[in-house]
């Protein structure tokens, strides 16, 4: 099927900032509280939020087969159910009611007042009602930094690491969106040098800087998805923050992983980026350096050059980039993801999410982690107000941007995650 809105001649009757990471091109898709207090599924163009359940009951997705109540709803997940002619029919549709020469709601004013709000009017809610949250481990820089760290550079990867994309399992109950604030995590830890644990808030706070893809109704249970299909079932892709507590992940995570560390936050941005809109930014991928079993091989381009930034800003003080890197980097692309989380049989459903894993590169400027950036805390990183940092303290925010740009494509951005880690949670007294 034709990826009409892909266009990059194409222009808009909305007026969209320069280098916006919303132009019409990019088209995202998420849910949004509106300013008279009603829950609708929607898209974004330029600083519009555009109401696509009005949209859908004023008659503008007619011969499109969609039931009356698809944008009705407060998740996407039976949109993204429907599959993916159903996201590139209704994509084309708006790319072809906003375009700068169609009039059919430019020149009605009624239709357009009640379909189109500002940004700051609506509140961002979290698009997918996710069942499933799988955390995968899948930049060899990071995995190598951090295995240098604890194992020394000889055993720095795992044996495994080369021919499986290694993973875990995650809490989707702690999945928010941007602008929703965390508490600083409780739990056990053992001081340098003691023998037993003690309890209490967690000293090491960090980000993660990665991204995560949500996937559809991709298989039965015992079927398997291959690489060749696997991007059939991905709908697109948000940024993730997954928090971690490094000294609660340092006692805990032997022998079965992360626990407490990590399922007490994750943040993703609200607006999902579609894979089509990410079309024109293919990119190859690492080059393996282990042959690969059958069913991990690819071909083709299967990775996005999608650029990434971390910036943290303490309270009342400006923000310092503190890192910049690339979704490019990661050594095991989605499709062997996806392929490798279903070869048992695994069954995966519309609004899963998949975390890439730390999206570390080449220069220490490129770590994802603060845990990577300051090296265990033992080079402290320098901001422009506040001081210097080892690990996030409270009251900071960390902010993940990302975008895609070419100089024969408009920049496709995903916005921000943006979330400020509070004290310790303090229950309220009578």
């Amino acid at each position: 099927m034709s990826l009409a809105a892909n266009d990059p001649s194409k222009k808009t009757w909305l007026d969209v900032p320069k280098d916006s990471d919303f132009p019409i091109q990019n088209i995202p898709f998420g849910v949004f509280l509106t300013r008279d207090d009603v829950i609708t599924i929607g898209t974004r163009i330029g600083n519009y939020a555009i109401d696509l359940g009005a949209l859908h009951q004023l008659g503008y997705f007619k011969d499109i087969p969609l039931t009356d109540d698809i944008f009705l709803q407060d998740t996407l997940n039976d949109f993204i159910a429907d599959g993916r002619k159903t996201w590139r029919l209704v994509r084309n549709r708006i790319s072809e009611i906003f375009e700068k020469s169609n009039t059919s709601l430019k020149d009605n004013s009624k239709d357009r007042d009640t379909v189109i709000f500002k940004i700051e009017e609506v509140e961002m809610q979290l698009p997918v009602q996710i069942g499933d949250y799988t955390d995968f481990y899948s930049s060899i820089e990071h995995a190598t930094n951090v295995g240098t760290m604890f194992r020394g550079e000889e055993n720095a990867l795992m044996p495994n690491w080369l021919h499986l994309p290694v993973a875990y399992h995650g809490r989707s109950s702690s999945v928010i969106p941007s602008g929703i604030p965390v508490h600083r995590p409780n739990g056990q830890k053992l001081p340098n040098g003691a023998t037993e644990p003690i309890f209490g808030p967690s000293r090491l706070v960090d980000f993660e800087l990665e991204m995560a893809f949500i996937t559809t109704d991709a298989n039965n249970l015992g079927e398997s998805i291959s690489t060749e299909k696997a991007e059939e079932n991905i709908f697109g892709l948000v940024l993730f923050n997954d928090w971690s507590a490094r000294d609660i992940q340092k006692w805990e995570y032997v022998p079965l992983g992360p626990f407490l560390a990590k399922n007490f936050a994750s943040s993703i941005s609200p607006w999902i980026v579609t894979l089509d809109a990410l079309e024109p930014f293919r990119t190859e991928s690492p080059e393996a350096k282990k042959e690969l079993l059958p069913y991990l091989q690819f071909t083709g381009k299967k990775s996005f050059d999608i650029n990434l930034e971390v910036a943290i800003q303490p309270e009342s003080k400006k923000e310092t980039v503190v890192c910049k890197s690339n979704f490019k980097y990661m050594y095991w692309n989605m499709s062997q993801q996806l392929a490798h989380h279903t070869v048992n049989g695994c069954p995966v459903n519309a609004g899963d999410m998949m975390g890439s894993g730390t999206l570390s590169g080449k220069t220490k400027d490129s770590y994802g982690s603060m845990l990577e950036l300051s090296w265990r805390g033992e080079k402290p990183v320098k901001l422009k107000e506040g001081g210097d940092r080892k690990f996030i303290e409270d009251n900071d925010t960390v902010i993940i941007r990302g975008y895609s740009k070419s100089k024969d494509y408009p920049r496709i951005g995903f916005g921000e995650v943006s979330t400020k880690l509070l004290p310790v949670f303090e229950p309220k007294t009578k």
